[in-house]
């Protein structure tokens, strides 16, 4: 494994990748404990500022979740959904749709209705935004599917979360038209001096 996360760097990496992300489930498959190491590694070299590397990652990252032990997932699940939580909020169409697409797989979805207390709010945030305010109507419909299905999982929670955020939206409104008439202020007190 010190070899192959690495190699998720090379400039080329479109070239090879497929036979890479082969060879890391390969090794996965035979020891289940590199799970986390790997997850971690990818994570640590998760692309910054190229979408199809970000397509790329999510893919591979998927083929590990289809063999992940749910031992091993709930090691990682706060790092990991972190990160696709900021792939579905991206602006880039193609990075998000990726990410979304996890919530067509039985199994991620299993992993992620047994880990919803966990999974949910660091989600949550994100997902709601979008379905207010992204700008590719595909994407907003995708993130009302996942927010029903993950509604479904935990109407509760997800009714909290949903409470909190609007309770926290509001007071950032109040603070920043509070801010904004204070700086009128001060404008009016130096145009009158």
């Amino acid at each position: 494994m010190k070899v192959l996360i690495p190699m998720h760097t090379a400039k080329g990496l479109a070239l090879f990748h497929a036979q890479l992300a082969y060879c890391v489930v390969q090794f996965l498959e035979k020891d289940t404990t590199l799970t986390e190491p790997v997850i971690r590694g990818l994570l640590k070299f998760w692309p910054k500022t190229c979408s199809q590397k970000e397509v790329m990652f999510l893919g591979e990252i998927e083929e590990i979740l289809d063999v992940i032990e749910p031992t091993q997932f709930k090691k990682i699940e706060e790092p990991l959904f972190k990160q696709i939580s900021k792939c579905v909020s991206s602006s880039h169409f193609q990075v998000a749709e990726r990410a979304l697409y996890f919530w067509n797989n039985e199994y991620i979805l299993s992993l992620i209705e047994e880990n919803i207390d966990k999974i949910l709010p660091i989600m949550f945030g994100s997902l709601y935004k979008i379905s207010k305010e992204h700008w590719n109507p595909t994407i907003v419909a995708l993130v009302y599917n996942v927010l029903k299905t993950l509604m479904e999982m935990n109407g509760k929670l997800f009714d909290d979360l949903t409470s909190s955020y609007k309770a926290e939206r509001q007071r950032y409104l109040v603070f920043l038209i509070t801010k904004i008439s204070i700086h009128f202020r001060l404008v009016e007190c130096d145009s009158i001096q």
